[in-house]
């Protein structure tokens, strides 16, 4: 059983850091995408930040330089770093990844539960 776990949200001021971690628990072959997205109550989820495998990694416009996703492959890990955040950033943050367990098998998308983050003085 593949899980997605979020961590590291919480309440900010405006201006403020904040880096949300994601774990993904169980036995798998590899990780080919991990993604965030967010969500604001009433509208839909939105990409934040995609990486599939090693190549670049895709940031949302509205990022504008002030995040930074990472990844350890080797803790089947990720992290996405937040600074200068604005009240318009809060919302609940998703961990997305595609994970095959084996080396035979299809990709499958699993999900987290999400964190909250609240960005407010």
């Amino acid at each position: 059983q593949v899980r997605v776990v979020e961590s590291g949200g919480g309440l900010v001021q405006p201006g403020g850091s904040l880096r949300l971690s994601c774990a993904v628990h169980g036995l798998l072959f590899k990780i080919s995408t991990m993604a965030w997205y967010r969500q604001v109550p009433g509208k839909q989820r939105e990409l934040v930040a995609l990486q599939r495998d090693r190549d670049s990694i895709n940031y949302a416009n509205f990022v504008e330089g002030r995040f930074a996703f990472s990844r350890d492959n080797a803790k089947n890990m990720g992290y996405l770093q937040m600074n200068s955040l604005k009240p318009e950033d809060t919302a609940v943050y998703y961990c997305n990844a595609l994970v095959k367990r084996t080396i035979m098998s299809s990709d499958v998308d699993h999900w987290g539960q999400g964190t909250q983050v609240t960005v407010s003085s």
